[in-house]
């Protein structure tokens, strides 16, 4: 799905797509439109991801959690394509910090289950089609290898025991997911709510010290505000290398049409081959 076809879309549910703003194209195309945000989905597979998003939303907010608000209850399905309305957020008066994700996350890690269903995180879902995607673009070798890592990884996690008590976790614990408003932080980007190990949403910014370059002294504010360092757990290692090579997998997709994707690719399979965790792993 490109702009256009989602601003087709935008216009077909008699929303203004001309003065719609494009804020993010992946497997949702977000627009700013005055007072709203509208997320349109990519496909109609996505339709039940919308409305578990809009129900999370609804829950949080019952909750008292500070988390974006839906302006309305329901997903459209328009012309095959999910389309979700939001609540604009005010301008941002300062970047997110992990101290501020980590504030959130113990207001979250606290909740009961609510009455709907949350599915498992399962973090190693999508490295087959990742690598379907990648195709001839990338070693089959490599494509060997981390189908064999998925499938120990995955084996390993099921058999952890946890520190923490299992339940709702917003699944992509990242300060990208914060807005930092006048009235303080608030959650955004619901679609990966699941219920299971509350130290998945920890483990996170765990590889985002490790790997991504993130300062050790901003880690360590994260876990002071959080009140515990996942990596003193003994598990942390199996989620850390289930969450690692999906990160390489979903890489690999990007491949055929982008050489730095390749190139970036080839340096985190050889990383994880070498069992080298100094080696810095770049955003993509």
């Amino acid at each position: 799905m490109d702009e256009a076809r989602a601003r087709d879309v935008l216009a077909a549910a008699g929303l203004p797509a001309g003065g719609a703003r494009l804020l993010a194209l992946g497997e949702n195309a977000v627009f700013a439109a005055g007072d709203l945000v509208v997320k349109v989905g990519r496909d109609a597979e996505l339709l039940e991801r919308a409305r578990r998003e809009l129900d999370v939303a609804a829950w949080l907010a019952d909750a008292g959690v500070p988390a974006v608000r839906a302006a309305e209850a329901k997903p459209l399905l328009v012309e095959g394509h999910p389309v979700t309305v939001w609540h604009r957020l005010p301008d941002p008066v300062r970047p997110a910090e992990p101290r501020d994700l980590a504030g959130l996350l113990r207001l979250v890690h606290v909740l009961p289950s609510p009455s709907f269903t949350l599915p498992p995180r399962d973090l190693l879902a999508g490295v087959e089609r990742w690598l379907r995607l990648a195709g001839d673009a990338v070693d089959p070798a490599d494509a060997a290898y981390l189908r064999e890592r998925r499938d120990g990884f995955a084996a390993a996690a099921a058999a952890l025991t946890p520190h923490l008590p299992p339940g709702p976790i917003h699944g992509d614990a990242l300060p990208r997911n914060v807005h930092i408003g006048p009235e303080g932080p608030v959650l955004v980007d619901l679609e990966t709510f699941s219920a299971d190990l509350r130290e998945h949403d920890l483990v996170v910014l765990a590889l985002s010290r490790d790997r991504y370059g993130l300062p050790a002294e901003a880690y360590d504010s994260f876990t002071a505000a959080y009140g515990w360092d996942v990596r003193e757990w003994e598990g942390c290692a199996v989620l850390r290398g289930a969450r690692e090579t999906a990160s390489c997998a979903w890489v690999a997709q990007h491949a055929p049409a982008n050489p730095k994707a390749l190139a970036e690719f080839g340096r985190r399979v050889a990383s994880l081959r070498d069992g080298d965790e100094s080696v810095r792993w770049y955003p993509f």
